[in-house]
């Protein structure tokens, strides 16, 4: 696939040549700020539930569209552990489901056959792609710090080896950085709660930078918090990671940094 302003081509040199990867921008759409590209364009929001307009959304989703080999299986995201089945979704979106808002609440798709998109929405929260080794099971997952805490990256993992996948290799897509992430002290307790040993604490402790001053308060690297779960299930093969939505406004959307803003996507699927 060629690059385009619109997208991201992840940069992940195990990908098997039978896997297609992207991840949008705000750029190359029609929608009006707050949802533009930063710099008096179009943006390409593709979320519904940020109060654009429909036919906006609608004109957007069919940009990418053109560049995938089916409709992507879209989701209502809740910040949970739901996975779903992305071939499910795309044939309950076939026979009349509201494509528009998702079909299925859930934070994650697999897909084991062609002609499934598995998709998640953010705008600071960390998508992660997913494949096995030989290309025959894809996966993509929301993982806020709500369903990364919670287990998402664990139960997409467990859904894709139920599904016949061997070695797992992972992306980590744009999302917000360990500079700009700041949380309250119910967040490190979330993670350290989840954490099965001592040397599970400590990585969850090295993923938090206290604030001076600030008691309570932290600077926490999503990134690292997601490689920890995904070593903590057997996934160590991970590439991605080297963005920020905060910062980069003029890639990126991001709703701690702009509050009213739109949504970007990641997918994946079987060539």
């Amino acid at each position: 696939m060629p690059d385009h302003p619109s997208w991201l081509i992840p940069h992940w040199p195990d990908l098997p040549a039978g896997v297609g990867a992207l991840s949008t921008t705000r750029q190359g759409g029609v929608s009006p700020a707050p949802y533009d590209d930063g710099a008096g364009g179009g943006g390409l929001n593709l979320g519904v539930h940020v109060n654009d307009t429909r036919a906006h959304v609608l004109e957007n989703r069919a940009r990418l569209r053109a560049v995938l080999p089916a409709e992507p299986a879209w989701l209502t995201q809740v910040h949970g552990t739901v996975v779903a089945d992305a071939a499910a979704v795309s044939a309950a979106q076939a026979a009349g489901a509201d494509n528009y808002a998702g079909a299925f609440e859930a934070d994650a798709s697999i897909a084991t056959t062609r002609g499934a998109v598995c998709v998640v929405m953010t705008a600071d929260c960390l998508p992660v792609l997913f494949c096995d080794r030989a290309g025959t099971v894809v996966a993509a997952a929301h993982a806020g710090w709500r369903g990364l805490a919670g287990g998402v990256v664990g139960r997409t993992v467990a859904a894709m080896r139920a599904a016949g996948a061997d070695e797992i290799l992972a992306w980590l897509g744009p999302a917000i950085g360990p500079s700009q992430f700041e949380v309250g002290a119910d967040v490190l307790d979330a993670f350290l709660a989840g954490a099965a040993d001592a040397q599970g604490r400590q990585r969850v402790h090295s993923a938090f930078v206290a604030r001076p001053g600030q008691p309570g308060k932290y600077l926490a690297d999503i990134y690292a918090l997601a490689r920890h779960m995904l070593r903590a299930d057997g996934v160590e093969r991970v590439a991605g990671g080297e963005y920020c939505t905060v910062t980069d406004a003029s890639r990126f959307y991001s709703y701690r940094r702009d509050r009213v803003t739109g949504r970007q996507a990641s997918l994946v699927w079987l060539k």
